[in-house]
């Protein structure tokens, strides 16, 4: 959790990071960071992880791509996680039909190849400037947590839809129904509080998969423009030379280990801690 703190501070606190460093996220330092063959030079008392292909601080790049990938993680499970509790309520306490239409949709899409199909939503929307959906959806962050939100939607659904299914038959709600309380009354007043904290906890579970999502498209070249630092293209840039410029790789692919770890562990501590049926 202070990880994560750690890491929020620094999105938030982007600018002025970079400013008390000295250098831009896209500043180029080709001729103090470039050697004569045009290879970057390596961590120094003036860059801390050094340089890339470009002249570009390292550090400075990925202090601004942890902004990429909390947007990512967080905006994305948000969408998810509002469409996946709203459609498993319904499809929990109703059932019948309803039930029927929306878990087949939703089986529908889990069994979709996720990455083959972003990238090729990626590579359509991102053919022109205008994007897809005669400009509705535009290439680069909004389409990328779009795109992950729609494919993680289901996991969320079926676990609320799971535990409605069982607190639709107990006593308060029989006695919310008896006092005369609608099906809208009783799901988002008596059965929605009971749900919270299992949506906290496998909410905190999806925001690494949105994270390493935004990491994967970005290192294929299909995520955020290159202008825009992330660390799945800072990874992919040092892939190219990374025999020559090793830390291109390792200081990225570090921070992408640790922040991915810590959202795990906490949703691993949030599951013991709110379950009352675990072993504390």
């Amino acid at each position: 959790m202070l990880f994560i703190i750690l890491l929020v501070v620094v999105a938030i606190f982007a600018p002025v990071l970079a400013s008390l460093i000295g250098h831009g996220p896209n500043e180029l330092f080709n001729r103090t960071m470039l050697d004569d063959f045009g290879l970057p030079l390596g961590p120094n008392s003036e860059f801390w992880f050094g340089a890339d292909a470009s002249g570009r601080d390292v550090l400075v790049r990925m202090i601004y791509g942890t902004r990429v990938s909390l947007a990512v993680g967080l905006l994305a499970t948000l969408f998810a996680v509002g469409l996946g509790v709203a459609l498993g309520l319904v499809a929990g306490y109703l059932g019948g039909i309803v039930d029927t239409v929306l878990s087949r949709i939703a089986e529908i899409i889990l069994s979709l190849p996720i990455l083959l199909f972003a990238i090729g939503i990626v590579t359509a929307c991102g053919a022109s400037k205008e994007g897809c959906a005669r400009g509705a959806i535009k290439p680069g962050l909004m389409l990328v947590v779009l795109i992950s939100a729609f494919f993680t939607w289901p996991w969320m659904f079926r676990i609320v839809r799971g535990v409605v299914l069982q607190l639709r038959e107990r006593e308060f709600v029989d006695a919310a129904r008896a006092i005369g309380a609608g099906p809208t009354s009783i799901m988002f007043r008596e059965i929605l509080p009971n749900l919270i904290s299992p949506i906290i906890v496998y909410a905190s579970l999806m925001i690494p998969q949105a994270v390493l999502f935004e990491a994967y498209l970005s290192f294929l070249g299909l995520g955020v423009p290159d202008t825009t630092p992330s660390w799945g293209r800072m990874i992919a840039d040092g892939s190219q030379i990374y025999d020559v410029a090793w830390w291109l790789m390792l200081f990225p692919g570090i921070i992408l280990l640790l922040t991915v770890l810590a959202f795990n562990l906490l949703g691993d501590g949030l599951r013991d801690a709110l379950d009352p049926k675990s072993d504390r």
